[in-house]
């Protein structure tokens, strides 16, 4: 009975809410210590304030994400998948307990050393993210589209759910003695103990889900290898047997052909990165100027952001929201552009109010432009294809958001007292 059912059609599949849920913490995880790193940043600015903390951190973290992915989506057909996801998983719950040990150690003081030390942790961050955005969106995009679009909902609650807790810490902690000290660490702790969690849930529920069975079964029935230590953890060990003999049914597209037909939506993705990054987070922490809301004004428009990105991954749900044409697709990803200009004149003549809207924009078409994008393109393909056209957006995604925060020093130029 178990393998009749385990064979019927996808949606009618037992697990399908469950997994989406458990996928979207998962997305949670793969994000929220660097999120927690960037809102935390006034913390950071308080003890490196002569370092540019959210500008030189981003910095330090993209080169390796994005150089880790190039060399892991390389290697992508061979790789483990599920050695790979639990790799990074493991690497952000001990970089981020590492944080607060060298913030306990340090008795949070500043300085060049602990400020290498930190750096030295983002690195570490830029390795897991890569290890992870990858291998999960590559895996996940070989399964229903519901899944990947979970994963990227959750990309965005952690980034949400960071901003609640800091605006909530700051708010409590904001009279006492080391306050901003105080929230920093609870937020790092609260990190550590969810990254554990994704441990635990990619390792003993996700791959035993029916609905995650079912996908992987199939995409080792169309030749694809990197499922095979992830089905053996769900109880299914012989997945030899699921491989088509005739290889002429299992052959694949290459990387290269892939990327060449998907070429748009991998630019695309990288210039909505490109766009945003330019943006957030650096130029609302030193860019804006003073307002009333004093210095709550960059925490609640890092709020605002978070917020508006988040219901932008669930507006494609709603059919005649989603872009599915590719020339439409790449004309909103265009037209994004014009923000930045008007991000410049209304920092130096608009008030907080033009802002706060800017803001709210710039996240909603990140959220909805990213989850079109990324459901859409792996459609029509093979099992071993998706997983590779996976990574090879994830490649354009960090590559997008490598340039956008190497664009956001701009912003500095004719600035007093920026270097």
């Amino acid at each position: 009975m178990g393998e009749t059912y385990e064979n019927q059609p996808p949606e009618k599949l037992q697990g399908k809410y469950k997994a989406m849920v458990v996928c979207c913490i998962l997305g949670i995880g793969s994000l929220v210590s660097w999120n927690s790193m960037l809102t935390i940043a006034d913390y950071y600015y308080q003890v490196f304030p002569d370092y540019h903390p959210s500008r030189v951190l981003t910095l330090v973290y993209q080169p390796f994400a994005l150089g880790t992915i190039v060399i892991l989506t390389y290697h992508e057909s061979k790789m483990n998948t599920r050695k790979r996801n639990l790799i990074g998983y493991t690497l952000f719950t001990i970089s981020t307990f590492l944080l607060i040990v060298l913030d306990l150690a340090t008795k949070g003081r500043g300085g060049v050393g602990p400020y290498i030390g930190l750096c030295a942790v983002v690195a570490s961050f830029g390795l897991a993210d890569a290890t992870v955005q990858g291998g999960m969106i590559g895996d996940l995009s070989l399964m229903c589209p519901e899944l990947v679009q979970s994963f990227m909902v959750g990309l965005a609650v952690a980034g949400a759910l960071t901003s609640a807790l800091r605006l909530t810490t700051k708010a409590a902690f904001e009279k006492s003695n080391n306050g901003l000290r105080k929230g920093a660490m609870i937020f790092l702790a609260i990190s550590t103990f969810i990254e554990l969690l994704c441990v635990l849930l990619y390792a003993y529920v996700f791959p035993k889900l029916p609905i995650v069975k079912y996908y992987r079964r199939k995409a080792a029935s169309e030749g694809s290898k990197t499922v095979s230590a992830d089905l053996a953890a769900a109880g299914i060990q012989n997945t030899s047997d699921l491989t088509d003999d005739d290889d002429s049914k299992n052959q694949r597209l290459t990387n290269k052909e892939l990327l060449l037909q998907n070429i748009d939506y991998a630019v695309n993705l990288f210039l909505i990165y490109v766009c945003t990054l330019s943006i957030f987070p650096g130029f609302l922490y030193e860019n804006t100027g003073k307002h009333g809301l004093g210095d709550w004004y960059a925490l609640v428009l890092v709020a605002m952001y978070n917020c508006w990105d988040l219901v932008g991954r669930y507006t494609p749900l709603l059919k005649w929201l989603k872009i599915e044409n590719r020339k439409l697709i790449t004309i909103a990803v265009l037209s994004r552009y014009f923000l930045i200009p008007a991000f410049y004149f209304t920092a130096k003549y608009g008030d907080q109010g033009w802002m706060i809207m800017l803001i709210s924009i710039l996240g909603l078409t990140n959220g909805h432009l990213t989850v079109c994008i990324l459901t859409i393109a792996p459609k029509g393909y093979k099992g071993p294809e998706q997983n590779a056209l996976g990574n090879l957006l994830v490649i354009f995604l960090l590559g997008g958001i490598f340039a956008g925060v190497a664009l956001d020093w701009l912003w500095l130029i004719g600035k007093k007292d920026a270097f």
